[in-house]
């Protein structure tokens, strides 16, 4: 269980300090898929003709291992590469957010998977094994509605109940079951009233899909996605046992009753031989459609290596899916790159070395180019791993029209080297026309970093910058085109606005002394623009000191409201938490916050903190934040509300 995975981040943390549905048809794209379309590439992979095709296949893959288990080892190379100049192209448009939006996205039009969403006139609130829904229309806030997570008569012991999507009327919740063994979805109804009525629970095989970093599901329209590896044992019996499928689930439900949603005929192979020495995976996507009443999926699969990070585009999802193994007492990275289309064709590869670090590491920009940051000593972002990336830098920048059936390698020239960086909480992201990158403190206890380097790269071509920073670099965001950096000195939290201009340049800068981050998590975070120039962020605070794991266990001390005014920072204020109003939730289910617990929300004109189970308003008088109003909407308060 993710439990036991505290033991992970404990040795993560010391290794840091001390480094400091029916079967789809064979041609023609899956109903379910279809959305929208795209140029299909000149060569893509090939799909398995049959089940005999693909059961020979894993065989034949098993009997390499059997009589060689030593050196199934790819020939491996690891980042070392040439600078190569990339002509000027289309600059990337900045991502345009819905008023109404409370989820920072990496990309606008593709919601991610998180604790809170908006409906109409109510905020959904997922929290410790629970859905709560708020009344915030008509300048109300009233908690409503309040139900569990999972059905009537499913024991919810051993599942996480991690992240949520809205589409409509329809929540999905998204979970891992370790007891009845691969993601669980629960569907739930919501109605004007932000009444919550559960609907039905499907459950899809696969492996666990955590990241420290990364969301399992993706929404764009009306369609579900979810990216789930599934680790394979060519030489363990039958396969198709655990390949992906879905079944409805009851209180008498059997493995017999999952419904297999991938054929062999949609699952692909690259035209090269893979390494299986150091494991196996299916790396699936899978589609289901809300907004039907039968919950209809279907999956698309590639095989390869085991370490994966995936990254969703609006028109496709990527898997980078990685093989880290040793040789001559030296990691070293080959990998895979697999471009799957939302519009349900087949499915185009390449060759590539090295690793990204975590969805942040990607961009498909308006150019026709894919660009990823990798590092050479990097496994992707499953479990922990995005938290130990190590290695040299570099930018890999490709056309979207070179991707084919995965016999051809991305060339040296394609690999643009950057300055190496030291450390192991690494943090990129790609912002307006650069890709920023640094290191900082992340999951660990704060460092002592009077002095660190953010690197700017524009990443269609052009001289990178260093800039000089007073702090670690935890946190990476947008501020329109330009950015902001968060991170801490040992001590006291920094927020400093970098411009990105021809010449990037640190614009100026903020410190909240005796102050730590609250939250690690991407959604943590929310910047509301006002004008091309000006706006308003929010991110949760904790004391001074406080390790980023913390976080798992503790609530956020309050949110800071921070004013832009042309990059330079004035401090709104705050909203606090009340600790002494803490209650016993009577927890039955994710009874740890791995996503999280607080949140800046600006929505319909309103300031709100959600720090717990608190919410608490502010309004602005004079330029500064004040507390107007709070509510505690935990169970035993809504029910005393509801009688």
């Amino acid at each position: 269980m993710k439990t036991l995975f505290l033991i992970a981040i404990t040795s993560v943390l010391t290794i840091a300090g001390l480094a400091a549905c029916a079967e789809m048809p064979a041609d023609g794209v899956p109903p379910v898929f279809a959305y929208g379309s795209m140029t299909p590439p000149e060569k893509a992979m090939r799909a398995f003709r049959s089940e005999q095709e693909l059961a020979s296949y894993l065989r034949e893959l098993a009997e390499k291992q059997r009589r060689n288990p030593s050196s199934m080892q790819a020939a491996t190379e690891t980042v070392n590469v040439t600078s190569s100049a990339s002509d000027k192209s289309a600059n990337q448009e900045p991502a345009s957010r819905s008023d109404e939006s409370v989820t920072n996205v990496q990309h606008a039009g593709v919601d991610e998977g998180g604790i809170v969403k908006l409906h109409g006139d109510h905020l959904v609130v997922l929290r410790r094994g629970r859905i709560f829904t708020v009344k915030i229309g008509d300048g109300a806030l009233k908690p409503i509605s309040i139900r569990d997570a999972f059905g009537p008569d499913i024991d919810p012991r051993s599942t996480w109940y991690d992240e949520m999507l809205v589409s409509d009327d329809t929540i999905a919740v998204i979970g891992y079951s370790y007891e009845r063994g691969g993601t669980e979805i629960g569907l739930f109804n919501i109605d004007g009233a932000g009444k919550l009525r559960y609907r039905s629970t499907y459950h899809l095989r696969s492996n666990d899909y955590y990241s420290s970093r990364n969301y399992a599901s993706r929404l764009i329209g009306g369609k579900l996605i979810f990216y789930t590896p599934l680790y394979l044992s060519p030489g363990g019996g039958d396969p198709f046992q655990s390949f992906p499928a879905v079944r409805k689930w009851h209180k008498q439900a059997t493995t017999s009753e999952f419904r297999r949603i991938i054929p062999a005929t949609r699952v692909y192979r690259p035209e090269r031989d893979i390494d299986s020495g150091n494991g196996l995976a299916l790396h699936t996507v899978t589609v289901c459609d809300l907004a039907g009443g039968d919950f209809k999926c279907e999956a698309t699969g590639v095989i390869g290596p085991p370490g994966r990070v995936f990254y969703v585009s609006p028109q496709s999802v990527y898997v980078w899916a990685s093989n880290w193994n040793y040789t001559d007492g030296r990691a070293r990275v080959s990998s895979m790159l697999y471009r799957m289309p939302l519009d349900g064709s087949s499915p185009s590869a390449l060759q590539v070395s090295g690793s990204p670090v975590d969805q942040f590491s990607f961009l498909e920009s308006g150019d026709g180019q894919l660009n990823v940051l990798v590092r050479s000593d990097a496994a992707g972002d499953g479990m922990w791993a995005a938290e130990v990336a190590a290695g040299d830098v570099a930018l890999m920048r490709v056309p979207l029209v070179s991707f084919s059936d995965g016999s051809e390698a991305v060339p040296q020239s394609d690999y643009r080297k950057l300055s190496r960086v030291e450390g192991y909480t690494f943090q990129n992201r790609f912002v307006g026309n650069y890709l920023l990158y640094g290191t900082g403190s992340g999951w660990g206890e704060p460092q002592n970093s009077k002095h660190s380097t953010l690197y700017a790269v524009p990443w269609a071509g052009g001289e990178p910058s260093e800039l000089s920073l007073a702090h670690g670099v935890d946190r990476i965001e947008a501020m329109g085109s330009d950015a902001v950096v968060v991170g801490t000195d040992g001590k006291n939290l920094h927020f400093t606005s970098i411009r990105l201009d021809e010449s990037p340049e640190v614009a100026g800068s903020y410190t909240r002394k005796g102050a730590a981050q609250g939250e690690l998590r991407s959604h943590g975070f929310f910047y509301k623009p006002d004008g091309p120039d000006s706006g308003m962020l929010g991110l949760p605070i904790s004391v001074p000191g406080r390790a980023g794991y913390r976080h798992l266990f503790e609530s956020s001390a309050a949110i800071l409201f921070l004013r832009n005014e042309s990059l330079h920072f004035e401090e709104v204020g705050e909203l606090t938490a009340r600790s002494d109003r803490a209650v016993d939730d009577a927890c039955r289910a994710s009874c740890v916050d791995w996503y999280g617990n607080a949140r800046p929300l600006f929505v319909h004109g309103r300031l709100l903190a959600l720090l717990g189970y608190e919410i608490v308003e502010g309004t602005l008088d004079g330029g500064r934040v004040l507390e107007s109003r709070r509510i505690n909407y935990a169970p035993r308060q809504i029910e005393i509300a509801l009688h």
